[in-house]
C-alpha cells in the first residue's frame, strides 16, 4: 500500500485529500466489523438537536462529509457545537436560526434541503455551494414552489443554486410533489412543528422513497414532536407550536454502507460479521438483506449481526429498487458475478443523485466488459463469470458508484484503478480501511482528476 508524500495531510481515515485508489484481487475476506453510524439519521438528529432552545448529546455521529455539512451550517445559523469522542453536543437556537447568513452545504443534497426548509423562520439566508456540477445541478423547484406558496421570498436560478430563501411564512395545508425526491417533504416536515398553525402537508405523485420519509417522522417523535400520517404517507399532519426537546439520542447504524460490506462479503469466500444493525430499524435499504439472501447469499441474523457465509453461487433477481434506493449500487455488484439478468426497476430518482446513477453505471460496466442495459427508469445488468480487470473507471465522483466498483475490483482477475475515490467520504470515510481489515488490498495514488 503506498501513499504519495506529494498529496495534501490525511484525514481522519489516514489518506490524503484527494486519491484514487487501485482495488487488488482478493481470494476472500474475514473479520468482523462494527457498522458506521447512519448517514441518514445523524443529519436528521443534528439538525433536530439545532431547532431545540437546550443542549442535546448526539451519541454516535457518522464523521462523513454530510454530516460535517450539516454541523458547519448549523454553527454558521448560531448553534452551539462540541464534539466529544464520537458524540456531537449541540446547543440548539430553537425556532431563530441566525438571519442574513450564507451556508454551503457542499455536496450534501439532503442536508441542503432540510435547511431550506428551516430557512424560513429567519430572513436572507442564502445557499451556495463549491460543488456547480453536482449539487449545483440537482432540481430544487418542488421545494422552492411549495415553500414560495407559504409565503417565502425566492431566488434561485431555475430551481437550482444559488438560492435565497426569507420567511416568515404561514402555515396550513400544502400540497408538494414526491415525485423527484421525499427529501421536499421531510424538509417541510422540519419546519411544521415551528410554524403557529403547523402544517397539512398532501404529497402529490408517485412518491418516492417512502423509507426516508418514515425516517424523518420516527426524529420528529424521538423529539418530542406530534405528528399523524397515513398509511402511504400522502397524508401528514403536524400540528404547530410544537417544541424540539430532547437531552440525548443514540444514531443506530447505517444500511446504506453496510450494503456494500455485505455484498462485498457474499461475493468472496470467507465468513463476515457485521454488528451495529437493528433487525427491524426504519432504514429502506435493510431490504438489502432480503435481496441478498434472494440472490442465494448465505446470511445469518443474531440480534443486531449479520454474518455472511460468502462465495455461494448467486442468482439474478428483479427486484423494485425505490425502496432500497442508496443499496443499488452495492447490489449490482452481486448482481454483474451473479448468474442471468438482473432488473432494478422503477429507480428513476438514481438520475438525480451525483451522477445519473443508471446511465453511468451502465457506462462503466460495459467499460469493464459486463453486459448492462438501461429504460428511463430501470437498469438490467448481466452477469458473468469472471472480468478481466486492469481498466481505470470512473468514480463519477459519486460515493456510491465508487462503492460498487470497488467491489467489482475484488472479484477482477486484475486490478481496477477508481479515479477520484476520495469522494466516498461523503458517506463513508473509513470504507477501504474496513474492507482492508477484512483482507482486502489497495493502493492509494495520486489524483489523475478530481
Amino acid at each position: 500500500m503506498t501513499t504519495p508524500a506529494s498529496q495534501h495531510a490525511p484525514h481522519a481515515d489516514g489518506m490524503p485529500d484527494s486519491f484514487d485508489v487501485v482495488v487488488h484481487p482478493a481470494r476472500e475476506l474475514r473479520g468482523t466489523l462494527r457498522a458506521q453510524p447512519s448517514k441518514n439519521y445523524t443529519t436528521r438528529y443534528l439538525l433536530a438537536a439545532a431547532l431545540t432552545a437546550g443542549e442535546v448529546r448526539v451519541v454516535g455521529v457518522a464523521t462523513s462529509e454530510d454530516a460535517g455539512a450539516m454541523l458547519r451550517c448549523l454553527q454558521a445559523w448560531g448553534a452551539g457545537v462540541e464534539l466529544i469522542g464520537d458524540d456531537a453536543v449541540i446547543r440548539g437556537f430553537g425556532a431563530k436560526p441566525g438571519a442574513d447568513v450564507t451556508l454551503n452545504p457542499g455536496n450534501a443534497g439532503a442536508v441542503a434541503r432540510f435547511l431550506m426548509g428551516v430557512s424560513v423562520l429567519t430572513t436572507g439566508t442564502r445557499f451556495v455551494t463549491d460543488y456547480p456540477d453536482s449539487l449545483g445541478k440537482r432540481p430544487q423547484g418542488d421545494l422552492l414552489e411549495a415553500l414560495s406558496r407559504l409565503g417565502a421570498q425566492v431566488s434561485s436560478q431555475d430551481g437550482k443554486f444559488p438560492i435565497s430563501l426569507s420567511g416568515p411564512v404561514r402555515g396550513g395545508a400544502l400540497e408538494v410533489s414526491a415525485e423527484k425526491s421525499s427529501q421536499y417533504a421531510s424538509a417541510l416536515m422540519f419546519l411544521a412543528p415551528l410554524l403557529p398553525a403547523g402544517l397539512d402537508l398532501h404529497l402529490t405523485g408517485d412518491i418516492k422513497s417512502h423509507a426516508p420519509l418514515r425516517q424523518t417522522l420516527d426524529t420528529l417523535s424521538a423529539f418530542g414532536i406530534r405528528a399523524i400520517a397515513n398509511n402511504n404517507l400522502s397524508r401528514i399532519s403536524i400540528p404547530g407550536a410544537q417544541a424540539y426537546q430532547a437531552s440525548r439520542i443514540m444514531v443506530p447504524g447505517d444500511y446504506p454502507g453496510s450494503a456494500a460490506i455485505l455484498a462485498a462479503a457474499a461475493l468472496l469466500p470467507g465468513d463476515v460479521r457485521l454488528s451495529n444493525l437493528r433487525e427491524n430499524d426504519l432504514q429502506g435499504e435493510r431490504e438489502a438483506v432480503n435481496v441478498l439472501r434472494e440472490m442465494g447469499a448465505d446470511i445469518v441474523r443474531t440480534g443486531d449481526s449479520l454474518t455472511v457465509h460468502g462465495g455461494q453461487p448467486l442468482r439474478a433477481v428483479t427486484r423494485d429498487g425505490d425502496g432500497f434506493t442508496d443499496a443499488v449500487q452495492a447490489l449490482t455488484a452481486t448482481a454483474a458475478f451473479a448468474e442471468g439478468q438482473t432488473t432494478w426497476e422503477n429507480v428513476y430518482t438514481l438520475r438525480l443523485k451525483e451522477c445519473d446513477r443508471i446511465s453511468d453505471t451502465r457506462r462503466e460496466l460495459e467499460k469493464l466488459g459486463f453486459r448492462a442495459a438501461e429504460t428511463n427508469d430501470s437498469l438490467s445488468i448481466s452477469g458473468a463469470a469472471s472480468v478481466a480487470g486492469g481498466v481505470t473507471a470512473d468514480g463519477h465522483g459519486d460515493h456510491r458508484m465508487i462503492m460498487l466498483l470497488t467491489l467489482i475490483g475484488l472479484r477482477a482477475t486484475s486490478p481496477i484503478r477508481i479515479t477520484g475515490a476520495h469522494h466516498i467520504r461523503k458517506s463513508y470515510p473509513m470504507f477501504f480501511r474496513h474492507l482492508e481489515e477484512l483482507g482486502a488490498s489497495f493502493e492509494y495514488v495520486a489524483a489523475t482528476r478530481d
